[in-house]
């Protein structure tokens, strides 16, 4: 009878040798790798999945015991992680209940037209399908997440979703200053603001300017108005063309009135905020003062003055 026992006793700590061996041994694979979970997986889904991605060598009853006596009983989570070299499958398993899931980023910069946003997503590695061209002003500028394998067109209709949802925010905040009528025009306007000045503080006072002149019945004048049906909001790398100020089309701010037919880029949340509320001012023009931002004036003779010193500038300068 003690022998049996001592049998058994020997045999039970045999097992027990092989399964922390084999549970906390370190892993086959010899780089950091990253594996992809789906929804739903079971354990016994997910000891199979190892195995066959060379994330472990052990035999299915090891994972099954130690998942089940040695492993927490948090579950498994849904996503993308990064398993470093070597991990043992107590490592692999803490990392899949507990870790955090790889964050993949992409910024879209405020201003940023659609034919970059497509250029920029279709370029993001590890995603699935071709990112459609959205429609111009449909897409929230900020820092999106993206999961390994999701579809372009999908994290474009999530930009989207968020412009809605911005405009939606922003929308009962408009004031009496405010010469937009609709969702639809205050983007447009907002477009052309970000395009303007590149200084937060300013935006509020371009909006001020732009509300005034649509209405005073004025031209806007707005320069990326005109690059804009020939470039798609790319940019010109040149001076404007005579022929291209001159040209009437729907965007021409200089041979029109009013607003352009749509956006000529994705406005972001400030500048949307910005023409929904614009600065109290009576001032009409404004030019730029050399240090990024601009001088704005009430006037046109007071414009003038201020256009002639920004040239003087730029011809100490040797830009002219």
């Amino acid at each position: 009878m003690r022998k049996l026992l001592l049998l058994v006793l020997i045999l039970a700590g045999l097992a027990g040798l092989y399964l922390g061996i084999n549970w906390w041994g370190g892993g086959p694979t010899d780089e950091d790798r990253t594996i992809i979970v789906a929804e739903g997986t079971t354990l016994n889904g997910l000891g199979e999945q190892l195995r066959s991605e060379g994330y472990l060598s052990l035999p299915a009853t090891v994972w099954k015991v130690g998942t089940r006596f040695l492993a927490s009983g948090n579950p498994i989570r849904a996503g993308e992680f990064e398993i470093p070299k070597g991990a043992s499958a107590a490592r692999i398993i803490d990392i899949l209940q507990h870790g955090r899931t790889v964050q993949r980023q992409v910024t879209i910069p405020e201003g940023m037209p659609s034919i970059l946003v497509q250029e920029r997503v279709q370029a993001l590695p590890f995603m699935s399908g071709e990112a459609p061209l959205p429609e111009e002003g449909s897409v929230l500028p900020q820092t999106y997440s993206y999961q390994r394998g999701e579809s372009r067109a999908a994290l474009i209709r999530r930009m989207q979703e968020a412009m809605t949802r911005t405009l939606d925010e922003l929308w009962p905040s408009r004031t009496e200053r405010s010469v937009v009528n609709s969702r639809e025009e205050a983007v447009t306007l907002a477009s052309i603001v970000e395009k303007e000045t590149a200084k937060p503080e300013e935006r509020r006072m371009v909006a001020g300017v732009y509300s005034n002149r649509v209405r005073a019945g004025m031209r806007l004048d707005a320069d990326p108005t005109v690059i804009y049906p020939v470039t798609k909001g790319k940019p010109l790398g040149r001076r404007i063309l005579r022929s291209e100020l001159d040209d009437v089309n729907d965007y021409n701010t200089y041979r029109m009135t009013g607003l352009p037919k749509g956006p000529i880029a994705n406005p972001g949340r400030a500048s949307i905020a910005a023409v929904l509320d614009p600065a109290p001012t009576d001032a009409l023009y404004f030019v730029a003062d050399g240090t990024g931002g601009h001088i704005f004036a009430d006037t046109l003779e007071e414009h003038n003055r201020n256009v002639a010193k920004w040239y003087e500038l730029r011809r100490k300068r040797g830009e002219m």
